[in-house]
């Protein structure tokens, strides 16, 4: 029998002027055994008793030092993808979120899970980027809707 697990995380495209047009902040995945290597925005998963909105929030806070307030964030799109491995069929639903209104100054805030982190111009993103997370910013990059739910892997 295959075990089933469904792991909800959420994600913030950060965006912020810049001088070549709007830019967005990723970090370079560091320590952490999943992705190491890669750019990825700011993101984890929603503990029990939180709503995705509110796990945003705290998860940039965590990651960066950036403050923002969940009503600020604006849902972009929501990822159900699927992960095989070890026996069991790891789901994951991805809560994509915008922020344009915060405060404070990004800096590296889990030198354990992260090994640098700076804000890049939408259209020039550094490589590697996580892929599933590259569809998104993609996506938002070239200005092309997302669909409400994604599904890939399926």
């Amino acid at each position: 029998m295959i075990g089933f697990c469904l792991i909800p995380a959420s994600y913030v495209v950060l965006r912020r002027p810049g001088p070549r047009g709007a830019q967005v902040l990723l970090h370079l995945r560091d320590g952490t055994g999943y992705m190491d290597g890669h750019w990825a925005l700011p993101a984890g998963h929603v503990e029990p008793g939180e709503s995705a909105r509110d796990a945003a929030a705290r998860e940039v806070y965590e990651e960066t030092g950036v403050t923002i307030q969940p009503h600020a964030l604006m849902p972009l799109t929501t990822m159900h993808r699927t992960v095989a491995g070890s026996g069991a069929v790891d789901q994951r639903v991805d809560f994509f979120w915008s922020a344009q209104t915060f405060t404070g100054d990004a800096a590296v805030r889990e030198p354990t899970k992260a090994a640098l982190m700076a804000w890049y111009d939408l259209a020039a993103l550094p490589t590697p980027l996580v892929a599933h997370e590259e569809l998104v910013l993609s996506a938002v990059r070239d200005g092309r809707p997302l669909p409400a739910i994604l599904t890939p892997g399926f």
